[in-house]
């Protein structure tokens, strides 16, 4: 679908981001405003009001949740969608940012398929919406000029419900001269028996007294064809005397195809939206897969383990029976663990939330530990469970929960192994306000302040063969169970990664 030429207003306060911003959609044929603080950047929305606003958060002075909330309050700006860019990539802010109106976030660094890709979808969704608005304004302005002409047919009726009065608009509508309507009883004229639960004398002369009005109702042609109408009767008094009464009715036959129209209208923009998730959940979908293999190799590469220590167990000029019964089931269990990866990753793809189900913590601690044992056997770091308190239940999918935990064992072991260390990798739990908190500690060299902050973006990574996919996946995982993932450094030095998970 081809995007019509808009006005974009990119917002940052860094020269450089700035260029690449602008850089990235010079090419699409939109023409591109730029400011470098909030002020400027609501002058220009009020001045040009632009499609979309790429609006960074952090900025001096005016920050960008504080410009969005002022544009969102102004009517006449308010139709301008905001897209955040920040390399703020927490829960709060991205929460903050939706509720004060932004209709998107953009974490940085950026890739610019996703900008463009982004910005225009919101550019359609913006169009849509203010020709709806547009064509909302039209359909306002001629009803009003419909009252002004004195559209609406108009019939005065006696005492019997005979109709003594018709204009022209009313000749109109049912095909009839207005001088051959004189005379002759509305009820019989235009309705049928059964039409309307009120009752037919209820339609001429009111309901006991009182003004009877109909949204819609059927009224009959003068050639037996029928048309909807909006239909008014007010009863007519002189002396507290019933004389008659005044029925003002409009044929509402172009409204209602109108109202199609824009309730079609509405189901495309809700279209568009719901392809804008989709885009969304494509997106995970591309780290779901991008991490598929990395993911994978954890079980094979204890497989590959395990044979290798069954192999050299055989090569013995007698080999131990009851050690050989300890590796096989494992090389089993990790075999089975493989499909389950496959399966369950499969299965978040398609429902996020499909296998989450009450689950005990203790014993799937105990069992991921068991799973690393090799990796701790091979790195030479002793691998510790720290003795647990009585835990309530977790709700969460317990093949992912050991994904994680796994993931976040195995790099915690590398990096004990590659500062030397020989104290033991540790696992932890605890119940936090709500939910419960897994820790992972460990005494390598730690992160710097940059790794941190990149820490959990796809494809970054601080290892020389690494893909960086495991611990953006990590989160991901985390994110899905209804839990949140971070990384602490203790004043001990120790390294701590950690991740809760909701109480059952």
């Amino acid at each position: 679908m081809t995007v019509d030429k808009a006005r974009i207003l990119l917002v940052d306060d860094n020269p450089q981001n700035l260029k690449v911003l602008y850089e990235t959609l010079r090419d699409r044929g939109h023409y591109l405003l730029i400011a470098n603080d909030g002020e400027k950047a609501l002058q220009l929305v009020r001045r040009h009001r632009p499609e979309v606003v790429l609006l960074d958060i952090m900025m001096p002075g005016m920050d960008g949740f504080t410009v969005c909330e002022q544009l969102k309050q102004d009517p006449a700006t308010a139709n301008s969608a905001v897209i955040f860019l920040s390399a703020l990539d927490d829960l709060e802010a991205k929460v903050r940012g939706f509720q004060l109106g932004g209709a998107d976030y953009i974490a940085k660094p950026f890739q610019p398929q996703e900008v463009i890709a982004r910005v225009e979808t919101h550019v359609r969704i913006t169009q849509l919406e203010r020709s709806l608005e547009a064509r909302n304004r039209e359909l306002e302005g001629d009803q009003a000029r419909i009252l002004d002409a004195i559209s609406e047919g108009i019939y005065g009726l006696d005492a019997q419900g005979n109709i003594s009065f018709a204009n022209t608009a009313a000749g109109n509508m049912v095909g009839e001269h207005p001088d051959r309507l004189i005379g002759r009883d509305i009820c019989s004229l235009h309705f049928t028996a059964g039409d309307d639960s009120p009752g037919l004398s209820q339609l001429g002369l009111g309901e006991n007294g009182e003004p009877v009005w109909r949204r819609q109702v059927s009224m009959r042609r003068i050639d037996g064809s029928s048309f909807p109408a909006e239909y008014r009767a007010s009863p007519r008094y002189e002396s507290g005397q019933l004389q008659g009464s005044v029925v003002v009715f409009r044929d509402i036959s172009e409204e209602l195809a109108s109202q199609g129209a824009l309730e079609q209208a509405r189901r495309t923009v809700t279209e568009q939206r719901e392809q804008l998730a989709q885009a969304s959940r494509l997106s995970t979908m591309g780290e779901m897969a991008a991490g598929f293999a990395h993911e994978v190799n954890q079980p094979l590469t204890a497989i590959t383990n395990y044979v290798s220590l069954a192999r050299r167990l055989l090569e013995k000029p007698q080999p131990n029976r009851d050690q050989l019964q300890e590796v096989l089931p494992k090389i089993a269990a990790q075999a089975h663990r493989a499909s389950e990866v496959i399966s369950h990753i499969r299965g978040f793809v398609q429902k996020p939330a499909a296998g989450r189900e009450r689950i005990a913590l203790a014993p799937l601690l105990a069992e991921c530990l068991e799973f690393a044992e090799v990796d701790a056997r091979s790195n030479g770091v002793p691998l510790e469970l720290v003795p647990l308190m009585p835990l309530p239940a977790a709700m969460a999918d317990s093949v992912q929960v050991q994904q994680v935990l796994l993931n976040l064992i195995r790099n915690a072991l590398e990096a004990s192994h590659l500062a030397g260390a020989t104290e033991p990798v540790q696992v932890s739990a605890e119940v936090q306000e709500q939910m419960l908190r897994i820790t992972v500690r460990d005494h390598g060299h730690g992160l710097s302040a940059d790794a941190q902050e990149r820490l959990f973006h796809p494809f970054f990574t601080t290892k020389s063969e690494g893909m960086g996919i495991g611990l953006a996946l990590c989160r991901t995982l985390v994110q899905a169970q209804g839990g949140d993932i971070g990384y602490q450094r203790e004043a001990s030095g120790i390294s701590c990664f950690w991740f809760t998970l909701p109480q059952a």
